[in-house]
């Protein structure tokens, strides 16, 4: 009878860690949102808020809407957060490309702990790098910036506010770095995935009062608004749908036993998802698209622009056939570089035989390796088409209907993963922490 207290009270402390866990995000999350409010010094932000509404007008609109998205509305504040975590991705990318191609870094990452720290490492060189580069173009084009009332953006341009605004911007990225790191070992989920999902969040209430403004003002019909909820969770349960779905290669397992039988039997599955890139693909998408945009931001003159520069930005703005063309073919290369990074065949073709496994009618090894390969391939081409498919339709109820779709695709996906992999990780953590009641309640314990 004295062991229940204990075991009771075991179980109560250890659901304690998944709630000190919780709080820690939350706690995380807060902190980042408040950082998103601390502005860099020397902008206006009167001008400045100006500013981005009428860059969100024009050819510039996409590559203010996605710093917004993911800065969580930072840019139209220029807060030290404007750059988000957008270097310390493009920087993972990077590495893992490079880790891919070039045989020390490849090394690398067979190396264990060890290996794993010095690609952090570089990982977080190339994002000082990235964010330096970054931080001098934004804040040298807001010097050129004057509103038709003739008000500039910056109080006083120069070296002074260019070397101040780098210094501020890159040191926000990196505190944003070092806060993903944190919510990930303290916290739950993914850090960087977690600070991209709150920055996306936060701009949700006022997209949805926003919606119902127009509802009230009879700018949108009631039909139109009851279109867009049920497309929005259409497009959620299958996002969830295509995620969750594997394609389960049958594996037999000859492990030796006792007794009359020297060896037996076992089947298991290689479980392949449909989509190994995750969100990559339209994250490095958007990027390229939006660099015209960005070199005639940098570069462009309002007396002498480029005519070139901004014929190709106007035919590369979303909601054009080009953009829709070029971005779908852009999603579908990606998909596959990325998954042949992250997924190597023959590598698991030699685990398998390592491990005295093998598939039903194939040979081990190379054979293995290649029909792997072929399998992925297909799932790939699947995978593939489901991105374009989930990120080209809300640009099509933007420009066809007129009606506001906050959740567009990339950010849908995100938030979508975001939330399966961290009610994947409270399971996990339940499960886990409460081993010895549920073998107790399934009957399991001899």
């Amino acid at each position: 009878m004295a062991a229940a207290p204990g075991t009771s009270l075991g179980a109560l402390g250890k659901l304690t860690e998944l709630r000190q866990r919780i709080f820690f995000l939350i706690g995380a999350l807060i902190v980042y949102r408040l950082g998103s409010y601390i502005p860099v010094p020397g902008v206006n932000p009167d001008a400045m808020a100006n500013f981005i509404a009428n860059l969100g007008q024009g050819q510039g609109k996409g590559l203010a809407d996605m710093f917004n998205m993911f800065s969580g509305g930072s840019l139209g504040r220029y807060s030290i957060f404007t750059l988000g975590v957008v270097p310390y991705i493009s920087a993972s990318i990077v590495v893992q490309m490079m880790g891919a191609v070039i045989p020390s870094l490849a090394q690398l990452r067979k190396d264990g702990e060890a290996g794993k720290r010095k690609m952090t490492m570089y990982t977080r060189f190339g994002t000082v790098g990235l964010a330096i580069f970054q931080g001098f173009g934004i804040s040298t084009m807001l010097e050129k910036q004057t509103l038709s009332s003739g008000v500039g953006v910056v109080y006083t341009p120069g070296l002074a506010f260019v070397l101040g605004s780098v210094v501020a911007l890159t040191a926000g990225t990196m505190f944003l770095m070092w806060l993903g790191e944190q919510i990930t070992e303290r916290g739950i989920g993914n850090g960087i995935s977690m600070l991209i999902f709150a920055g996306i969040v936060a701009g949700l209430p006022a997209a949805v009062a926003h919606t119902l403004t127009m509802a009230s003002n009879n700018e949108l019909s009631v039909l139109k608004l009851f279109m867009v909820v049920v497309l929005i969770l259409a497009v959620t349960a299958f996002v969830v749908f295509m995620e969750r779905a594997q394609r389960r290669i049958t594996v037999n397992y000859a492990r030796r036993s006792g007794g009359q039988r020297a060896y037996m039997n076992q089947t298991s599955h290689l479980p392949l998802k449909i989509n190994m890139a995750g969100v990559i693909p339209p994250i490095f998408a958007s990027s390229l698209l939006m660099f015209p945009a960005t070199l005639l931001n940098w570069f462009g003159n309002s007396q002498h622009p480029s005519a070139w520069l901004q014929q190709l930005v106007q035919q590369l703005s979303p909601g054009e056939p080009l953009y829709d063309v070029v971005f779908a073919v852009l999603v579908i290369s990606f998909a596959f570089f990325y998954t042949a990074i992250v997924f190597n065949s023959q590598e698991t073709a030699d685990n398998l035989k390592r491990s005295g496994a093998l598939i039903p009618g194939i040979r081990p090894g190379r054979g293995t390796a290649d029909y792997i390969d072929s399998v992925m391939t297909r799932l790939t081409g699947v995978g593939a088409l489901y991105l374009v498919l989930v990120c080209l339709v809300p640009t099509f109820m933007q420009n066809m209907w007129h009606v506001p779709f906050y959740f567009g695709g990339t950010s849908l996906l995100i938030v979508v993963l975001v939330v399966m992999d961290f009610i994947a990780q409270v399971q996990a953590h339940l499960v886990s922490h409460q081993y010895e009641s549920l073998m107790k309640k399934a009957n399991l314990r001899r």
